[in-house]
């Protein structure tokens, strides 16, 4: 069995980046350095923050750093570092959100397939390992191509303001 490497290069300046903002911020009041918790708390700038969906319990949202056009983030308003640390009842609204992601994104989207994951600690790849989140991205055939490869950057085709105009759009229609 021959393995091949997925690069990503763009992830390691977003992971230093989240790195210097947690040195900078320290343990005072200097920032948030969860953005999660951050957005969580200020309701008041959901669309500047592409917050799609808050309930009670949770909110759905853009990602800033997709991987693909409408890559959405599901995350319960307390931050917990990995999925058991919830008790059931929340782990159960997670999952409801995450099912509400999903379902916008194929109403809104219309991909041929979807990604669904959770990266639970710093190990598994998580930029924001204290608080547990998953990413529900949208996939078509040949999505990734050679500006991925030979440039380092990936197109996306709408900004991310144009695509949380769609799923709100989508999202109060239903």
């Amino acid at each position: 069995m021959q393995h091949e490497n997925l690069w990503a290069p763009w992830r390691l300046a977003y992971l230093r980046r989240l790195d210097a903002r947690r040195d900078a911020a320290g343990d005072g009041p200097d920032g948030p350095v969860n953005f999660l918790a951050d957005y969580w708390q200020h309701p008041e700038a959901d669309e500047e923050n592409h917050v799609i969906v808050r309930n009670d319990t949770g909110m759905i949202l853009l990602n800033r750093y997709p991987y693909a056009n409408g890559h959405l983030l599901v995350a319960l308003g307390a931050a917990e570092p990995t999925l058991l640390d919830y008790e059931p009842p929340e782990r159960a609204a997670f999952w409801r959100l995450v099912e509400e992601a999903m379902s916008l994104v194929s109403t809104v989207l219309e991909p041929q397939g979807i990604n669904v994951g959770l990266n639970q600690g710093r190990a598994a790849g998580a930029g924001l390992p204290e608080h547990v989140h998953a990413h529900i991205v949208p996939r078509w055939g040949g999505d990734t191509n050679f500006m991925t490869v030979t440039g380092d950057v990936r197109v996306m085709p709408a900004s991310l303001e144009d695509v949380a105009a769609q799923y709100r759009a989508a999202r109060s229609s239903s």
